[in-house]
């Protein structure tokens, strides 16, 4: 399990992805952003980004808070303009953006 600031990026072995997930053609995945990285998460306040430059895929499961699958088939380095990167090996992973209460209602934290 790996934790970047509100991100957690927790390993799911392959027998435990979706179906649909496995499938290019079902999910294609989340689009790079201009600089050609897949974007976990990205500062409101800052602009800073969560984000990784390596082959993949990032796949938005459905709902409000759904997480996301990322799908890294050579690994990657997952850095942060204010943490320490991360190394990630080759496999699928769960990302989970952390959340916050607020009177009436749920929302995702925004750094």
């Amino acid at each position: 399990m790996y934790r970047q600031g509100d991100v957690l990026i927790v390993p799911v072995a392959q027998d435990a992805v979706p179906a649909h997930a496995v499938d290019a053609a079902d999910a294609p995945g989340e689009p790079r952003d201009g600089r050609g990285r897949l974007v976990l998460a990205l500062g409101e306040v800052t602009g800073h980004a969560h984000a990784l430059a390596a082959p993949g895929r990032l796949i938005r499961e459905p709902g409000a808070f759904g997480p996301m699958l990322l799908h890294l088939p050579e690994g990657g380095r997952l850095v942060h303009e204010e943490h320490a990167a991360i190394a990630l090996p080759k496999g699928w992973y769960r990302v989970v953006r952390q959340r916050e209460y607020i009177p009436g209602a749920v929302r995702i934290v925004a750094d």
